[in-house]
């Protein structure tokens, strides 16, 4: 694979705590895929803490209506469950139905306005994944979705960020200043909880906690969570690469988004004078 031929990798990173940050390329949009779900659950969240609707209440999702990908997708049957519940299966598993019957529940409109509230000046929310998967069909025709890149003209008509933006995010739900402490700390555990492990928490020793959010398109593979290393140092970092990458497996090209990471994440402590982590390995505590 040649330097051209190679995905251009995007990342930023911002203490929890503190004023530093670093990035590269971290203004430039990109789609944001299922990192969105963040976004989705915690208005949800949100809404819940406000009495706005009931985290309990019973949900639908019909074998008709489902999505593909993991969680309700592989029910032979119509299942009934919480939103909340549905919450839990967008955040751990990605479950694209889950997220619908949120985005169903909760209002495109509420969560255009609270990354607006939140200063998420470069982000756009057009909708769920269903709205996703048609926009990629529209604009690359048949094949569009199952493509090894995304379609040129995807970018402006979907849920887009920059990784910029995303640290920003995750800064304010880990300080309780995007909602209700409450919210916020439901959004944070369900984060923790998240099962991919190859790209952010890859690149970081077993004695520092990770918590993220994963998305993947043809072309995309992307990730924003929050570092909490033992020293009490919390960091804020978004990673995504954009562009093929016929070079590498899917683990290495994960694999690769962890050091990225980790590079990112060390630069920041360097400068404050802080130890790195230790060796690197997949963090599997919480």
């Amino acid at each position: 694979m040649t330097t051209t031929d190679a995905p251009a990798v995007r990342v930023h990173v911002r203490e929890v705590d503190g004023t530093r940050e670093w990035g590269r390329l971290a203004d430039v949009p990109v789609v944001l895929a299922s990192v969105a779900k963040v976004l989705i659950v915690l208005e949800f969240a949100r809404q819940a803490g406000a009495g706005i609707l009931d985290p309990a209440e019973r949900v639908v999702a019909r074998r008709a209506d489902r999505l593909g990908g993991s969680g309700i997708a592989d029910f032979a049957d119509d299942v009934e469950l919480s939103l909340r519940d549905c919450a839990h299966l967008a955040m751990t598993v990605s479950d694209n139905t889950a997220a619908d019957l949120l985005v169903d529940r909760v209002g495109v409109e509420p969560v255009q306005l609270l990354a607006a509230e939140l200063g998420l000046g470069s982000t756009r929310f057009t909708g769920g994944p269903r709205d996703l998967l048609r926009i990629l069909l529209e604009e690359g025709g048949p094949g569009g979705a199952g493509s090894a890149v995304l379609p040129a003209g995807v970018l402006g008509r979907v849920t887009s960020g920059t990784p910029a933006d995303l640290t920003r995010l995750l800064r304010l739900v880990w300080t309780d200043g995007a909602a209700q402490p409450e919210a916020c700390a439901f959004v944070r555990d369900l984060m923790a909880r998240q099962l991919v492990r190859t790209r952010i928490a890859s690149g970081f020793g077993p004695g520092v906690r990770v918590s993220a959010k994963s998305g993947t398109l043809p072309g995309l593979r992307a990730e924003a969570g929050v570092v909490e290393y033992p020293d009490g140092a919390r960091y804020a970092v978004a990673v995504c690469a954009v562009g093929p990458d016929p070079g590498r497996t899917g683990l290495e090209a994960d694999l690769a988004l962890g050091r990225a990471a980790r590079g990112a994440v060390e630069r920041l402590r360097r400068v404050s004078g802080l130890p790195a982590a230790g060796r690197t390995g997949v963090d599997r505590g919480r």
